[in-house]
């Protein structure tokens, strides 16, 4: 297959009332083991890369591999482009190939956020792929960008509504009280308000800070109306950890083939595991 635009993917997990996880990877193997996971568990999936990764590998690069992925496996793969705030990174973005991506302008006024992602929904439109864009501001650390507890805002429901409609945006990230990165405490997620914003707006709702998220309250995301799921953190500590084990094992090892082999199967076995509790095993082909 060839690399998919993630809109009709989120729209049909909304409807049947289940999650697409989206992983952040940084190397080959972690985008490899995310593939096959998705083959083998026919699962549909989002592989995503953040600026600072683009910026280290580059577009080419990355929308190459993930292309070649995509026609390896018979399951929907979509590339998509996490949490920009530069118009030239995700032109060029989509000018490489990418299939989704994330204007994030939610640092700015309302008016200002709906001039970006309009802008971004119109280049979107034009080569047929998805966009996403956030409201409210979600906490945490993302791609070196920190946004503190007092700084976090969470989504108004109506003014979730009109943003969609102002900017015909495909996907939407409300801030509904997840933050980016490995909870310190338990996460505070308000459940009521997903239902309002997903009662009020058809747009897929997109869970930001996946990570560390106990399994009973990801599922009742799900339920409230979360259709995509982002997951970073978690997948680079799995994939790190197990490099970490081969050389407490075997200190004067220098072959990377002997430690990516591991880490690799161990991101694997980690993102099947995020499929199952999404709900989209088994969603893809049908």
């Amino acid at each position: 297959m060839s690399l998919v635009s993630s809109t009709s993917i989120l729209r049909q997990a909304r409807l049947e009332g289940y999650c697409v996880p989206a992983f952040n990877v940084h190397t080959l193997e972690m985008l490899q083991a995310v593939a096959e996971a998705a083959e083998e568990s026919k699962s549909p999936v989002i592989l995503q890369s953040t600026t600072g990764t683009v910026k280290h590998l580059g577009a080419t690069y990355i929308a190459a591999a993930a292309k070649t992925a995509a026609e390896l496996v018979s399951v929907p793969i979509v590339l998509h482009l996490d949490h920009c705030s530069d118009f030239d990174i995700i032109a060029r973005c989509v000018r490489a190939g990418y299939t989704s991506v994330m204007i994030d302008a939610s640092m700015h006024p309302f008016e200002e956020n709906v001039r970006q992602t309009r802008k971004v929904v119109e280049l979107a439109d034009a080569v047929g792929i998805n966009a996403e864009a956030e409201l409210g501001k979600i906490g945490g650390v993302e791609d070196g960008v920190s946004v503190g507890e007092d700084e976090a805002m969470l989504a108004d429901p109506e003014e979730c509504a009109l943003f969609v409609e102002r900017t015909g945006v495909h996907t939407l990230a409300p801030a509904i009280g997840t933050a980016h990165g490995i909870y310190k405490g338990g996460p505070k997620i308000d459940f009521d308000r997903i239902g309002l914003i997903a009662g009020l707006t058809r747009a897929p709702l997109v869970l930001h800070g996946g990570s560390g998220i106990p399994d009973d309250q990801v599922r009742r995301c799900i339920g409230s109306g979360m259709a995509k799921m982002n997951i970073a953190t978690e997948l680079r500590m799995v994939f790190t950890e197990a490099i970490k084990a081969v050389l407490d094992r075997n200190p004067d090892e220098n072959d990377p083939r002997q430690y990516m082999k591991p880490a690799k199967e161990a991101t694997k076995r980690f993102v099947k595991r995020k499929m199952e509790l999404c709900g989209s095993a088994g969603k893809a082909g049908r």
